[in-house]
C-alpha cells in the first residue's frame, strides 16, 4: 500500500506510555554499552507522550507532507542518503559533502539505523499508518541533525543534540536521555565544564530552529551548509564547544567521550 493511502492513525497505535522505572533500567544498559542503540528506542517508548503524535498529525495535514510521502514511496530517505554517488556533483561546502564525509569517517549508514530500530521492533509489528512514516522521518534524519547543528557523536554531543531534538519534537524519552547522559558525564569526569548548560543550550537552539524533520531533505542536501543553517535558523552550539575544550584540557579526551572526533565533525 502506498504511503499516501495509509490511514492517518492506525487503531493499533498505542498512545499510552510513561514508565520511568523501565526507562531507568534501559538507560543503565545504555551506560554499559553506548553503542547499544536499541536501548534508546526502549527509553523513548517507555516515556512517549501525546505531543509528538499531535505534531505529526499537524504536519501530515500539510501539502508538503503529502508531497514528501509520494516522493518517498519511490525513494526512501535512507536509500537516498546512502547513495553517495548521488551527491558527487555537490560542492565542497554543501550539506551533502559534509554529510558524506561524516558518515564515512564514523562508519555509519542511514540504513544501519533503520536496521537497529527494526531489531528493537520489527517492521511488521509496527502500526501501518502515516504517523509511523513521520516517526521514521525523525529517525532517518538523525545524522543530518548532527551535520546541521555541528554536534559531534561524542557523549556530550549526542546528549546536547537530544536536548535540541526534544524541543523540536517533545518526546519525554528524548529529554530524559539528554539529562541522564549529562549527569553520567558529570559523574564520570567530575569536570567543572558547564555540562548541563550545554544541554540547555541545545534545547534553546532546537526551540528557535525550523522543524528539521519536516525539511525537504534532497533540497537541503544540495544547499551550502552555511546558507542552510541560516535559512533553518540553526544557531551555533558555543557552550558545547566550550565544554569540549575544557574536558580536553582536563585530560578526558580518552574517557569514552570521543572529544577529538567531535571537534572534526
Amino acid at each position: 500500500m502506498a504511503l499516501i493511502d495509509l490511514p492517518l492513525v492506525s487503531p493499533d497505535r498505542d498512545l499510552t506510555g510513561f514508565r520511568p522505572f523501565k526507562a531507568l533500567h534501559h538507560f543503565g544498559k545504555l551506560v554499559e554499552d553506548k553503542e547499544d542503540t536499541k536501548q534508546v528506542f526502549h527509553i523513548i517508548e517507555a516515556l512517549k507522550g501525546r505531543k509528538v503524535q499531535q505534531q505529526a498529525e499537524r504536519f501530515l495535514s500539510t501539502p508538503e507532507a503529502q508531497a514528501f510521502m509520494l516522493r518517498e514511496d519511490v525513494l526512501a530517505i535512507p536509500d537516498m542518503l546512502d547513495d553517495h554517488d548521488r551527491w558527487s556533483d555537490c560542492g565542497p561546502n554543501t550539506v551533502a559533502l559534509h554529510y558524506v564525509r561524516f558518515m564515512k569517517r564514523e562508519g555509519l549508514t542511514a540504513n544501519g539505523l533503520v536496521e537497529e530500530s527494526y531489531a528493537w521492533r520489527a517492521r511488521e509489528e509496527r502500526p501501518q499508518d502515516q504517523v509511523e512514516w513521520f516517526l521514521s522521518r525523525l529517525r532517518d534524519t538523525h545524522d543530518l541533525f548532527h551535520i546541521l547543528t555541528s554536534y559531534g557523536r561524542d557523549a556530550l554531543g549526542e546528549a546536547a543534540l537530544l536536548g535540541f531534538s526534544y524541543e523540536q519534537n517533545h518526546n519525554l524519552g528524548v529529554k530524559f536521555i539528554a539529562y541522564a547522559a549529562a549527569r553520567q558525564i558529570k559523574k564520570t569526569t567530575g569536570s567543572s565544564a558547564p555540562i548541563y548548560a550545554a544541554i540547555k543550550e541545545g534545547r534553546r537552539l532546537g526551540k528557535s530552529a525550523a522543524k528539521l524533520a519536516q525539511m525537504d531533505v534532497e533540497t537541503v542536501m544540495r544547499e551550502d551548509i552555511d546558507e542552510a543553517r541560516a535559512r533553518l535558523n540553526v544557531g551555533e552550539p558555543l557552550i558545547y564547544r566550550q565544554c569540549l575544550a575544557q574536558l580536553d584540557a582536563e585530560g578526558f579526551a580518552e574517557e569514552n567521550l570521543n572529544i577529538n572526533e567531535a571537534k572534526a565533525a
